[in-house]
């Protein structure tokens, strides 16, 4: 059985900046400072890094009080919920992803897959964008969240740890296939021995991702078969 780990942005969905723009607010009300948010990138890391490193680079003396981020991460998605909420909210699916879901829900059906997230969202978060673009959280039946650790390399194990808890089966090596787009969804699996699907729909082109160690890549996620084949190989 194959347990296969999404990504949310840039991978399942992009929610047009609602994030980057409830994250801004949060860090303003919480501590009045975002830091150089302007040109920071978020893409790659886990919500309470990205709160922590940009209190870090505004050179904030709380920016390792973990209650202090703990304190903007819950603002912040209290805010997210507002943004995507806003009539003018546009999020979209990407291409692709609801046949390849649809797909992979036969394939738990089957016993040859378990699908689950794997993303820097909180968790809360993560349901709300979810949502957001018409997708039930549930049909995620595990998931590793920023919530359950800000270094995204912690998460593939927390992701299989949950995985045997709920099947009874041992998830490791080549079972466990994170999809990403970015270095960071390549790199964070080694660790477990993961192999990498890596999609160019983010900030990456395939290019980048290649050098990042993706044995496999796609520009898109709109080939079924292909991303299956590569899925269970």
């Amino acid at each position: 059985m194959k347990l296969v780990l999404f990504d949310i942005d840039g991978t399942l969905l992009w929610t047009d900046g609602a994030g980057r723009r409830a994250i801004h607010r949060a860090l303003l009300d919480e501590v009045g400072t975002a830091g150089p948010i302007e040109r920071y990138r978020f893409d790659g890391k886990t919500d309470p890094q990205i709160v922590r490193e940009l209190l870090a680079l505004a050179g904030h003396p709380d920016a390792s009080d973990e209650a202090r981020i703990q304190a903007v991460c819950r603002r912040y998605v209290a805010l997210l919920s507002r943004e995507l909420a806003k009539p003018t909210q546009s999020t979209k699916l990407m291409v692709g992803i609801v046949e390849l879901l649809d797909a992979l829900a036969e394939a738990e059906r089957d016993g040859r897959a378990l699908v689950g997230l794997l993303t820097g969202n909180l968790a809360p978060g993560a349901a709300l964008k979810l949502r957001s673009a018409g997708l039930d959280p549930a049909r995620f039946r595990v998931g590793a969240f920023g919530s359950d650790s800000h270094r995204r390399s912690d998460l593939p194990l927390v992701a299989a740890t949950r995985a045997a808890a709920l099947t009874g089966d041992t998830f490791a090596g080549q079972d466990v296939v994170v999809v990403g787009d970015t270095p960071e969804d390549v790199a964070c699996g080694r660790q477990v021995g993961a192999r990498a699907l890596a999609v160019a729909t983010g900030f990456y082109d395939a290019a980048a991702l290649r050098a990042a160690g993706a044995p496999y890549v796609f520009e898109t996620l709109a080939d079924t078969a292909a991303v299956l084949d590569a899925i269970f190989a």
